[in-house]
């Protein structure tokens, strides 16, 4: 199987955060499968490693070889997967999900480089996927799955525009709410309380030392940004991965400490505050991670997951207390008192999600940062998280920076928009602005580049 495995029939799996060992470089871990299947040396092996990475659009592949894991986002982890997957160069070639971590124009890029390798080679390709705007893009034969069951079978342009199954009907009708182009916002009243003000924030990483372990160059992932997020709003941060955005949004938390710059919240000067008082302010401020199973931990059941910021910040509540609002908190988002006992491997991706926001509201924040909270999950799945968050904010009231790489999750529920690019801020303003007129040319690239609603089945 090993000389199968990889070299006749290769896998892009759909976690690239679990799928990349942690202790090699990512360079070696491409390389290591170019010498199994092939009998070239270390040098050779090295220089295709970086075509490869070249070909697959990651940023500076150089520096990128002698990176771990840790250290790439989560788009750019995904890219290092398929440069290893097209290393052999197979005869089939199995995609799960492939796209789901990257942005809109990472993932044109790729599916143009899947369907070339496909011309070139003649290789067979099984593309898994939720997004159905992928798939009229790259195939030409779709089999639609329900409950285990192939419910539906054939050309992709018939069963999209004729479709001969319920379920394969609602789907469409789902992808059309959630990525239709026709999404009409209500006009935006800004609230001119500010509750978060940045000025000049910059994060820089060591990209380079000397022997004596003095940095000499810097990966900017945040450079010189300034803006401010209002009380009551929700507002979109977009841009291609690896563009500084989840590292924007961990350090507004403290979660990762600025080179430069003033975070202001309500006034309060947060990067001022000793271990102690942030201690005691981050019931004010929560996140929902990128990776739901990632951000659980696999030996403490969801009940005591969510039970915990409440002990932690040791409000007031008895033992009986705290059970009935967690298990009020899992009712809001759509989950059973039963489940109270559970474990993060008994749930879905999608119910994972909802536990995640369900901690995330425990303490009733007044401030939520969502990192990607919708990317993985497939569509039916991403209509009702986008829903119960939109619901769970006129509840309870909290401002929202929601972050994204895709463009019509972006625009359902957001107000406001800011894009970056390699750090910085090019683009900003209410929604509907942003997307009818924008300003810089890579705004620009990233609408077109997205791909387009399919029609409604006739």
């Amino acid at each position: 199987m090993q000389s199968v495995r990889g070299k006749e029939i290769a896998m892009i799996f759909q976690e690239p955060m679990t799928s990349l060992n942690p202790v090699f470089t990512c360079g070696h871990q491409v390389m290591e499968a170019l010498q199994l299947h092939q009998e070239i040396g270390e040098k050779e092996a090295k220089k295709r490693t970086i075509e490869l990475f070249e070909r697959v659009k990651l940023p500076d592949p150089e520096q990128l070889f002698n990176r771990y894991p840790h250290q790439l986002s989560g788009g750019q982890k995904q890219r290092v997967m398929i440069a290893m997957a097209m290393s052999g160069n197979p005869s089939l070639l199995i995609c799960d999900e492939p796209t789901t971590a990257l942005d809109v124009t990472v993932q044109k890029t790729v599916l143009d480089l899947i369907k070339e390798l496909q011309a070139a080679t003649g290789m067979g390709v099984l593309f898994i996927t939720h997004d159905l705007g992928v798939i009229a893009e790259i195939a030409a034969r779709v089999i639609i799955m329900y409950n285990g069951a192939i419910v539906e079978e054939g050309d992709t342009k018939k069963i999209f525009t004729d479709p001969g199954h319920a379920y394969t009907r609602s789907l469409l009708e789902i992808n059309q709410f959630v990525r239709g182009s026709n999404i009409i916002k209500k006009p935006y009243a800004v609230n001119e309380d500010v509750l978060i003000n940045v000025k000049h924030l910059s994060v820089w990483f060591p990209a380079k030392k000397t022997l004596l372990g003095r940095p000499v160059a810097f990966t900017k992932a945040v450079d010189d940004v300034s803006f401010e997020v209002f009380k009551g709003e929700t507002l979109g941060l977009v841009g291609e991965s690896g563009c500084g955005k989840t590292t924007l949004g961990r350090t507004l938390l403290r979660l990762i400490e600025p080179t430069s710059g003033t975070i202001e919240y309500d006034s309060h000067d947060l990067l001022s505050l000793n271990q102690h008082d942030l201690k005691k302010f981050r019931k004010h401020i929560q996140i929902v991670f990128q990776d739901p199973y990632s951000s659980l931990n696999p030996s403490v059941t969801i009940g005591s997951a969510i039970e915990e910021p409440l002990k932690v910040h040791h409000l007031k509540l008895s033992a009986r207390q705290r059970k009935d609002r967690v298990i009020e908190l899992l009712e809001k988002v759509k989950l059973e008192p039963s489940h109270f006992n559970r474990y993060p491997h008994e749930f879905s991706g999608g119910q994972r999600q909802r536990i995640v926001i369900a901690r995330a509201l425990s303490l009733e924040p007044s401030f939520i940062i969502c990192d990607e909270s919708v990317s993985a999950l497939d569509v039916s799945v991403q209509a009702q998280v986008l829903k119960l968050l939109n619901d769970l904010k006129k509840e309870f009231g909290y401002t929202c920076i929601f972050i994204s790489h895709d463009l019509s999750v972006v625009k359902y529920i957001s107000d406001r928009v800011m894009v970056m690019k390699r750090g910085k801020i090019v683009d900003t303003g209410p929604i509907e602005e942003v997307y009818a007129h924008p300003v810089s040319d890579y705004t620009r690239n990233l609408l077109n580049s997205a791909p387009k609603p399919l029609p409604l089945h006739a």
